[in-house]
């Protein structure tokens, strides 16, 4: 017999986490190279739509974040080109302007202080989902990190631009990382930026599994214990992190410039 068999799924767990801490080691990268690899996994996975959304992370000095340059797509973004900016949108490091609609992000900043990362994409399932008015849902083991993590902007404030739009997804998002912003997109925030990058991925990848299953019929409902249970067995830095390093070895080949 395995002595394996011995232990109960907890046990299991538990040795299985410390493995993980272990053993997932990963390639470390500076803020500017995973900001910018992360726009490059971005493209591949779908999440372009032209010289739409944002992705930022803090700076080092409180009021400050790095984001791309408008007028330049997630493809072609290196960590040599992005600039560094204020809470005013005023250029710190770097040549270029931000996209302006980057000032909502200064909001969320300010009302949370665990988010370091924020990435607004137009992906196409998630951007379809949110024409039709209901929340995304959370039916799947794959992406159960955003279980009960999701909330849903249902009234679509208009362009992203100004202090109201700021306050109202701010105050929508509340503690949660994700939200669905109705005849708009999909936003993800995380602790950092593999965490935020990830559930990036994960959003894109329910809301096209979620438009396919209510096209065959009713979606059924997690049981709340075992989707909590998911959430914490995927969604840990450790994984987040080994799931980062595994997109940058997928996309690094064709995308190595970005690093620079």
């Amino acid at each position: 017999m395995f002595k394996s068999s011995l232990l109960s799924k907890d046990e299991i767990v538990k040795k299985s986490l410390s493995d993980m801490e272990e053993h997932l080691n990963v390639r470390e990268w500076d803020i500017r190279q995973k900001l910018a690899l992360t726009c490059r996994i971005l493209f591949m996975m779908g999440h372009d739509s032209g010289l739409a959304g944002q992705i930022t992370a803090r700076g080092a000095e409180p009021g400050t974040w790095y984001t791309q340059q408008l007028g330049l797509g997630f493809n072609e973004i290196k960590a040599s080109n992005l600039l560094l900016v204020n809470d005013d949108l005023e250029v710190i490091e770097g040549d270029g302007m931000p996209n302006p609609a980057n000032r909502f992000h200064s909001w969320l900043y300010n009302k949370r202080k665990d988010i370091n990362c924020i990435i607004h994409t137009h992906p196409f399932n998630s951007s379809t989902l949110s024409m039709l008015g209901v929340p995304l849902i959370i039916s799947h083991m794959d992406v159960c990190p955003l279980y009960d993590d999701c909330a849903f902007l249902e009234k679509w404030p208009g362009i992203p631009v100004g202090n109201e739009e700021g306050k109202i997804i701010s105050e929508t998002l509340g503690s949660k990382k994700t939200i669905l912003l109705a005849h708009h997109g999909q936003l993800s925030t995380g602790e950092n930026i593999e965490e935020a990058c990830n559930l990036a991925i994960l959003f894109e990848r329910a809301a096209k599994m979620q438009l396919k299953a209510m096209s065959a019929g009713i979606i059924k409902e997690l049981d709340e214990c075992l989707a909590s249970e998911a959430r914490k067995w995927i969604a840990r830095p450790v994984r987040h992190k080994a799931a980062f390093a595994y997109y940058c070895r997928r996309f690094m080949e064709e995308h190595a410039d970005c690093i620079n």
